[in-house]
């Protein structure tokens, strides 16, 4: 990669961050990196954004699921 396509993926990044941020997503800079990877590669946006919705419910319901008891 060029030195003007490394500059201009990292403002893409930056911008993308930074929309992240108003928005208060709580998505940090690498997981947004991902998804503009996925998005790349063809994967459907709204899928992904789905996707990012529905992952902190399904981390909350399996850790409170998956509590191990001692005896």
């Amino acid at each position: 990669m060029d030195s003007e396509a490394a500059r201009n993926s990292k403002e893409s990044l930056d911008l993308a961050f930074e929309m992240s941020n108003i928005l208060d997503t709580g998505l940090d800079r690498h997981t947004i990196s991902i998804l503009i990877a996925l998005s790349d590669l063809g994967f459907n946006p709204e899928a992904l954004a789905a996707l990012v919705k529905e992952l902190p419910t399904f981390y909350s319901s399996s850790s409170s699921s998956s509590t191990v008891s001692s005896s």
